[in-house]
């Protein structure tokens, strides 16, 4: 079984989200989905990007990148408050509408 990582953005305004799946969680992979961020959101908008308090997410290469682009604000989360970030909602229900679900599937057809 083949493993991913999925980042996520999802915009309060709208509900529209911007992701992005990965092969592993280093900041090389957060560092190139801010950047994706970055260009998909209009220019005039100032983000404000709620994260948890994983290093890849404070990574000196990261921070370097948003001193240079201020319109990005960092917010973090206390340790062991994930709920207080709305894109975990958004992954919860993935794990339960569509991985779990398709387990089920799976299990039930001998997969």
């Amino acid at each position: 079984m083949e493993l991913t990582t999925l980042f996520a953005a999802l915009n309060v305004l709208d509900s529209s989200v911007i992701a992005q799946c990965e092969q592993q969680h280093r900041h090389t992979e957060w560092f190139k989905f801010l950047r994706k961020i970055d260009r998909e959101m209009p220019k005039d908008k100032a983000l404000h990007l709620i994260a948890d308090n994983y290093a890849t997410h404070k990574h000196p290469v990261v921070q370097e990148w948003l001193a240079k682009h201020p319109r990005i604000q960092m917010h973090f989360t206390p340790a062991s408050a994930s709920w207080l970030n709305m894109v975990e909602r958004f992954f919860r229900d993935i794990l339960q509408r569509v991985i779990r679900a398709n387990s089920r599937l799976s299990s039930k057809q001998g997969v």
